[in-house]
């Protein structure tokens, strides 16, 4: 007897038994979930980290997002830089608050140098790495090495969009939190002396009734690409000091270092 079942093709799967196949079968129907699992655990360790649990998280998924990683027709606002636009004037307050309270005998000029040396881009780049930033950014397809200068590059504009995140989530106090947690070790031991050796070395010499220090070259050397220079600063009667970088400026700053600290003059150390 002949099964006439058995030259019945089966019929072609639907949506709705296809769905149910894979669901059966294994991975395909949990692998968006699983991508939603792993991107709110990655914002939770984010959070942790920074000491704040937004009530939007959106926010925080938009201080993390390059504009590469935006759709065309997609508003630009979708990506950090407005929230880093207000996290930079947020930070400059707060910082400028610290400080005023930190430093009550400063005067404006003081205050106003040590500010620039805590909100400076580099400044931020250290804190953002410090939390963890750098993996976390969101960049569209720009390829493993664009992708890694990029993120590089605007990792303390992301350190900012954050700021202004955590400020629209959770208002002045939120992030004024935020960045004494961040800062205040910064602010308490400046990264960068508050002044240039070379203008404290002219003022100093003009102090003592001499003429303006002079700098000369003494040697360069290495390739090209990387040199070395040597240089020598001279005032009228005092012992020549030399210092050495990676630039005639790098050179003359170290340089004028040397004399400070050899005439035992406090104020000038060296700025790279």
């Amino acid at each position: 007897m002949i099964d006439e079942t058995s030259n019945i093709a089966a019929p072609p799967k639907t949506d709705e038994t296809r769905s149910a196949s894979d669901a059966e079968s294994g991975p395909v129907a949990v692998k968006k979930p699983r991508g939603k699992a792993a991107a709110k655990a990655a914002a939770a360790a984010i959070e942790q980290r920074i000491g704040y649990t937004f009530a939007n998280p959106a926010l925080l998924a938009t201080a993390f997002t390059h504009v590469s990683a935006l759709k065309a027709a997609r508003n630009r606002a979708d990506s950090y830089q407005r929230l880093e636009f207000l996290g930079d004037h947020v930070l400059g307050l707060v910082v400028s608050d610290m400080l005023y309270r930190a430093f009550p005998k400063a005067d404006e000029g003081e205050l106003s140098k040590r500010l620039a040396d805590l909100v400076r881009k580099e400044t931020c780049v250290d804190v953002a790495k410090s939390l963890g930033f750098l993996d976390a950014i969101k960049l569209g397809s720009v390829g493993a090495g664009a992708g890694a200068r990029l993120r590089k590059s605007v990792l303390g504009d992301i350190c900012e969009a954050v700021i202004g995140a955590v400020f629209l989530d959770g208002g002045y106090a939120a992030a004024a939190k935020f960045v004494e947690a961040n800062w205040v070790e910064r602010m308490r031991k400046p990264q960068r002396p508050l002044r240039d050796p070379k203008t404290v070395l002219q003022e100093w010499a003009q102090g003592k009734g001499l003429p303006v220090p002079v700098y000369r070259e003494v040697e360069r050397t290495g390739p090209h690409h990387d040199p070395q220079f040597r240089v020598a600063v001279d005032l009228p009667d005092l012992p020549s000091a030399e210092g050495i970088g990676g630039s005639k400026r790098a050179a003359e700053k170290a340089a004028a270092s040397a004399m400070l600290a050899s005439q035992q003059v406090k104020g000038g150390g060296n700025v790279g």
